[in-house]
């Protein structure tokens, strides 16, 4: 028998049973979909964490003074602006550096409304490392910095609780002695949830300015930014080593980054990957089953059928072959269907994310999608069509 009619014959064999091969299939439509679907949110997941933690800001390192509960600790320790220059003049790959000091603080406004506020005193290159989106007025540049210009930017948040909706930008705050006026208002591009200095109800000044209230130019965190990824491990080695020859021995830093943060990202990812696809193999090894046995109840139905073709010239590998089509017709058909189904809910579900996140498709989870479906009607489509084909003439003959 030709392949061609081999095909013909369990075509015509799943014709006659169309709701019984359909519901065979089912549990391969649901496995290759998931298969499908598992890979597209890992990938989607996997982007869009990364993206956010990136968005903190791009090969971003930051060094603080590791302080001590039971002593105080001398001036000579705390970071400096000269640190600072230092660091970006004397450490080959580092693009920008900037330093804060934070400090609790009330704004008063006129009419004496009082709001509990984060002061933050920055330095230049603040808002490129942290990546601050200005949505209202402008930013400092270096002419505030260097005049120690009394002007400030706040959140959107503590625009909206102390202004309204009046625009703030002109406005006048008073923060203790001294009286700002407001020429921006600035957000996080990722937000932080309050992890970082930048809170809801928050106030940048420059750095100039915050003698006054701290009576110290000393910084408090120190951010570097590499001017490569790969070039992170290394600047954060000097920035050490730097750090320990331009203090007393004794003064400890703790000079951290992102990427043991993308790395745990990454693990995490992978790990809901790998439990999501063992959960798509189990859904694929249930349809198997329900193929198996699907499979034993028609040989079993189709015995006398069997015996006339053996009886008429058949050859054993004829017999197992159509069965084993049968089991791929199966499979296969629920696979491209299950295919098809977990490629139209990405593109279904892109009109309600937001505009900035896409969800990646990969043409990897279709290809793997399909063999494995494939692979597991085959494999346990196996056993039935070999009993099939080992059934002799006379008993099939005799079976009713």
């Amino acid at each position: 028998m030709h392949i061609r009619e081999t095909v013909t014959v369990a075509i015509d064999a799943l014709r006659s049973n169309k709701l019984r091969a359909a519901l065979t299939s089912l549990g391969v439509i649901i496995g290759s979909a998931s298969i499908v679907l598992v890979v597209t949110v890992a990938l989607t997941s996997k982007k869009y964490v990364l993206s956010q933690i990136e968005a903190v800001g791009s090969n971003l390192l930051w060094v603080e003074l590791v302080r001590s509960s039971d002593k105080p600790q001398p001036l000579s320790y705390e970071l400096t602006i000269d640190d600072m220059n230092t660091l970006k003049a004397g450490i080959p790959n580092v693009a920008e550096a900037a330093g804060i000091r934070e400090l609790p603080m009330a704004v008063v406004v006129p009419g004496g409304t009082s709001r509990a506020v984060n002061l933050i005193g920055v330095t230049e290159g603040y808002q490129a490392i942290r990546r601050l989106v200005i949505s209202r007025g402008r930013y400092f540049d270096s002419v505030d910095m260097q005049m120690r210009s009394k002007f400030c930017l706040i959140t959107g948040p503590l625009a909206e609780r102390v202004f309204g909706t009046e625009n703030p930008v002109g406005k006048n705050i008073r923060m203790g002695e001294l009286t700002f006026t407001v020429i921006g208002v600035f957000r996080e591009r990722a937000s932080t949830f309050g992890q970082s200095e930048v809170h809801d109800y928050s106030v940048i000044i420059p750095f100039t300015l915050m003698k006054y209230y701290t009576g110290t130019d000393v910084l408090r965190t120190m951010y570097v930014q590499a001017a490569r990824p790969e070039s992170v491990e290394s600047v954060q080695r000097q920035m050490a080593q730097l750090l320990r020859s331009r203090h007393p021995a004794e003064a400890e830093y703790d000079v951290q980054t992102l990427t043991a943060i993308l790395d745990v990202a990454r693990k995490i990812s992978l790990g809901l990957t790998v439990v999501l696809v063992i959960i798509a193999a189990i859904a694929l090894l249930v349809s198997g089953i329900g193929i198996m046995n699907i499979m034993l109840v028609t040989v079993t139905e189709r015995t006398r059928e069997i015996g006339i073709r053996k009886a008429i010239g058949a050859a054993q590998r004829e017999i197992l072959y159509q069965f084993l089509v049968e089991s791929f017709l199966i499979s296969g058909g629920g696979a491209v269907i299950g295919i098809l189904i977990g490629l139209a809910m990405p593109v279904v579900a892109q009109y309600f994310l937001p505009g900035n996140l896409r969800v990646p498709v990969s043409p990897l989870s279709v290809v793997i999608a399909f063999v494995v479906s494939c692979s597991t009607g085959l494999f346990f489509g196996y056993l039935p069509a070999n009993q099939a084909a080992s059934l002799q003439p006379v008993e099939s003959l005799r079976y009713e």
